[in-house]
């Protein structure tokens, strides 16, 4: 199962790489067409904020499998065990409801959308609300998964802090 969510984060990194390299490209055409011609690229606008969505969306996706996201662990840190693994439950819990939701409301904005094209590149505007989705799902199936090696006991003390500590510390 790791090797599988290793897989599926090494996908999610190098789609972000590639989305960020059609962004610095996207831009920085468009900059020197406008500078240079007078004129510009009319889809790269959109498309860069598109890409940038997207990347955004898959890098929270990564954030969560690496525990990378912000989190305030002060208070955690000082509960006894008991304590930690009602906040580990907590959270979890209240992470995989807040995931629920977005992909309830991107489902349904999704297929509001559809048939709808966005302005300048004529895509199904679909495609852009689907990123939340995307990101729910992989934040349903990766927190359930966590919750599940709690529950057997696959878990040490350690990890019932969501947070890592920076490695500039």
């Amino acid at each position: 199962m790791n090797r599988l969510i290793d897989l599926y984060m090494t996908a999610l990194k190098a789609m972000m790489g590639l989305l960020l390299a059609g962004m610095v490209v996207l831009v920085f055409g468009n900059v020197v067409m406008r500078y240079l011609f007078d004129s510009g690229i009319s889809v790269s606008d959109e498309l860069a904020r598109w890409f940038f969505v997207w990347m955004v969306f898959l890098g929270a996706v990564v954030g969560i499998r690496e525990h990378k996201h912000l989190g305030l662990d002060t208070v955690v840190r000082m509960l006894p065990p008991a304590g930690r693994k009602i906040c580990f439950l907590a959270s979890h819990g209240l992470m995989i409801f807040a995931a629920v939701l977005l992909v309830k409301g991107s489902w349904q904005q999704t297929l509001i959308n559809l048939k709808v094209s966005a302005p300048a590149t004529g895509l199904s505007m679909g495609l852009f609300y689907g990123t939340g989705i995307v990101f729910g799902v992989s934040a349903i199936l990766l927190l359930a998964r966590e919750l599940v090696l709690f529950m057997t006991g696959r878990l040490t003390e350690a990890d019932l802090v969501g947070v890592r500590e920076s490695e500039e510390h």
